[in-house]
């Protein structure tokens, strides 16, 4: 690994002047659990980096059911799934922390970092877009506000500019009659990369019989997470059944432009994007059943 410079500071703004004062040469350490490895294998080379860990701002974790939830950018992941409120606020998002890399890894990792490495097969960023969080983003021209769905640009490729940090993640209150699931499909049984993901959201009508709204996010099947928005659509005002979600389920592939690798070749990732549209869709109705009954 080469040498680089090393400083953690107790406050937002001297990160930041320190961030800009370095350019592209800085990375920030949120958790490390990708910044470590990539500077040590030569993906990414730094000559100064800024760990983040001290600023209380970004270990937060605030959340009210009317307000929502404030998810500062280096809080890990075990707070999240740990938080006895949130699996039921924010059960995607539970689903999908609990199995980034292995229980040492959550103790670190942190769903900003996630976010920030940008990874195509990520497994928080589809749960942030269907919980339609934004980001908190500090930098010297002051701060900005942006969606988790716009924020990757690329692989390993993202929105922020010199200077700029990912502070917290806000996720608005959850909505009545509503859940959530995320799920992937891995060769392994644990601590695999994605070869496709998907993450559901439905909120049912009173009755609990027809889908009011949806959102569908996938991950592994295109150059960043995406939104399965045809797929989405087609669920509204649908009922809330195997067929419904069947139908969502081969709509969500027209959204995936995969690539073929070691992991899984174009035409599988495509057939998942149905298989984990559906699991999803089922499981996020079945929890709203669970909770109501």
């Amino acid at each position: 690994m080469k040498d680089f410079d090393y400083s953690a500071p107790d406050n937002l703004q001297t990160a930041t002047a320190l961030l800009a004062e370095h350019g592209e040469r800085a990375r920030v350490l949120a958790g490390g659990t990708d910044i470590i490895v990539q500077l040590r294998e030569g993906l990414k080379s730094a000559d100064f980096v800024v760990d983040i860990k001290n600023i209380p701002e970004l270990m937060a974790l605030e959340f009210n059911p009317q307000d929502g939830l404030t998810l500062g950018g280096s809080t890990s992941c075990q707070h999240v799934y740990k938080h006895a409120e949130l699996g039921t606020a924010y059960p995607a998002l539970v689903d999908s922390t609990k199995i980034v890399g292995g229980w040492q890894i959550q103790t670190r990792a942190s769903v900003g970092g996630n976010l920030c490495n940008a990874s195509p097969a990520a497994d928080t960023i589809p749960s942030l877009i269907v919980h339609q969080a934004t980001c908190q983003i500090q930098g010297p021209a002051g701060p900005r506000e942006v969606s988790v769905s716009d924020f990757c640009t690329g692989p390993g490729q993202n929105i922020l500019q010199d200077g700029e940090l990912l502070v917290s993640l806000k996720l608005p209150a959850p909505a009545a009659n509503s859940s959530s699931a995320y799920e992937r499909f891995i060769p392994r049984n644990e601590m695999d990369i994605a070869v496709a993901g998907a993450a559901s959201w439905i909120q049912l009508d009173a009755s609990g019989q027809t889908i009011e709204d949806a959102r569908i996010a996938l991950s592994a099947v295109a150059a960043t997470p995406v939104i399965a928005t045809e797929a989405a659509e087609s669920l509204r005002g649908k009922p809330a059944t195997a067929e419904s979600f069947a139908e969502a389920g081969e709509l969500a592939k027209n959204t995936a432009s995969p690539i073929s690798d070691m992991r899984g070749t174009t035409e599988y990732r495509v057939h998942l994007c149905s298989v984990l549209t559906q699991r999803t869709l089922a499981r996020a109705l079945a929890r709203i059943q669970e909770s109501n009954s």
